[in-house]
């Protein structure tokens, strides 16, 4: 792998530029390999990443029908926190954050993750009080979280507006300092790198279209768009389209698929300092590096495959936006996209084995995918190389649905969904 450094940029400046070799491989797939991802996101590309460097798995592909980071990955808001409720998500979440602090450097790649703080609003008594639990929960966990007031909001981040004109007055927030964004493509890259060094290969343009098991059950290897490749081990890390993928083994899902949006405004130049979520009046929002700002809004009420969403969702959102901070109702926007979230019924991950050998599965993020993916990737490589859950993914099994062992994360998740 080609070192990034101070002085190799200096170096390259010196000859043009022109001495940069490209990134990763596009190897054709081989006839056969240990282990297959099925999905070339963060979260897949950091599974390959972790099994060659931790357990030493070298001879892996990850297959995507796409291109490589263009799914739920290219296609979020960015946002990175662990304050969750319960003590096995701020277990799962707070991994990823302690693993999102050094990822530029154990990548070699900027990955640009920006602590700059998270600002969660609270409108109403109700809100008050499921934040105050938050941040009691957070603390026994040791998860940093703390209780502002309005007015300290809004020293915090400026453009909020507090006035008690306001339809849902702000009365306070909670504040993960220790949250922030990062930028996702930068992260595809960086994992996709890192692995293409370590021997994956990384196949795009590869969609798989049949999972082949043997007369005992267990996996065999996949069929796809470019022919067939044997494997013992395959790992989906389909996001939306996971119920397909399963469905080829004959596994049946708890997820539902439902578009979920986003938008940009036209780039302005640094005005907001951290993100800040409404889970009340339903909008969140940060501004990126290039200077636009990005805008979360909630799921459509319908299940769907499609990457678009309703207009009525994106308009209740811009007018919470516009409401809470008035300094921006005269921007435009830039653009507007929707990406595919698959929803389990207690809004928590399944990061598990399944009951066909050789078969796993990395699923049913909904909207809170991204800012968990180091971590995810973490232990989901544990789960297939040694078949066996992680510790800290082992309570985030299928079974869970079956035995009533809900890790019910519905508020925490701060969208609606």
């Amino acid at each position: 792998m080609q070192r990034f450094s101070a002085l190799s940029l200096f170096r390259q400046g010196l000859s043009g530029h022109r001495g940069w070799r490209a990134q990763w491989r596009s190897p054709e797939p081989k006839a056969a390999y240990d282990a297959l991802i099925i999905g070339a996101g963060g979260h897949g590309l950091g599974t390959a990443y972790y099994l060659a460097r931790e357990h030493g798995m070298r001879n892996i592909a990850v297959l995507d029908r796409g291109w490589l980071g263009g799914g739920n990955t290219g296609r979020n808001t960015t946002i990175i926190r662990s304050n969750y409720l319960f003590d096995e998500s701020a277990a799962l979440y707070d991994h990823a954050v302690k693993l999102w602090e050094g990822l530029s450097q154990t990548l070699n790649y900027n990955v640009m993750f920006s602590p700059r703080g998270v600002l969660m609003l609270a409108h109403t008594v109700h809100d008050v009080q499921v934040f105050q639990r938050h941040i009691h929960a957070n603390r026994l966990n040791g998860v940093d979280n703390e209780w502002l007031s309005a007015e300290e909001a809004k020293a915090y981040c400026p453009p909020i507006e507090i006035g008690r004109h306001l339809r849902y007055p702000v009365i306070g927030a909670a504040l993960q300092r220790r949250g922030g964004t990062a930028r996702h493509d930068a992260v595809a890259w960086g994992f996709a790198r890192a692995a293409d060094a370590m021997g994956v290969d990384i196949i795009e343009n590869c969609a798989v279209t049949a999972i082949h098991r043997d007369a005992a059950g267990a996996v065999t290897g996949v069929e796809t768009t470019r022919g067939t490749i044997r494997a013992p081990k395959v790992g989906v890390v389909a996001a939306g389209h996971t119920s397909v993928v399963m469905a080829m083994a004959g596994l049946r899902m708890p997820l539902e698929s439902y578009p979920l949006q986003a938008l940009v405004s036209e780039p302005v130049k640094p005005v907001f300092p951290c993100v800040v979520m409404s889970n009340t009046i339903h909008a969140y929002i940060s501004q990126s590096d290039k200077g636009e700002l990005v805008i979360g809004a909630g799921t459509d009420a319908y299940t769907s495959y499609s990457q678009r969403g309703g207009l009525h969702i994106s308009s209740h959102t811009l007018e919470a936006i516009c409401e809470l901070f008035p300094m921006f109702r005269r921007m435009r926007m830039l653009r507007n996209w929707g990406g595919i979230v698959d929803v389990t019924p207690d809004r928590s991950p399944i990061i598990a084995k399944t009951s066909v050998p050789g078969l796993y599965v990395n699923s049913g993020w909904g909207t809170g995918g991204f800012k968990a993916t180091p971590g995810s990737a973490h232990v989901f490589a544990w789960t297939m190389a040694k078949d066996e859950p992680h510790r800290i993914n082992a309570p985030f099994t299928i079974e869970r649905f079956r035995d009533g062992l809900l890790i019910d994360e519905a508020a925490a998740a701060a969208v609606a969904h």
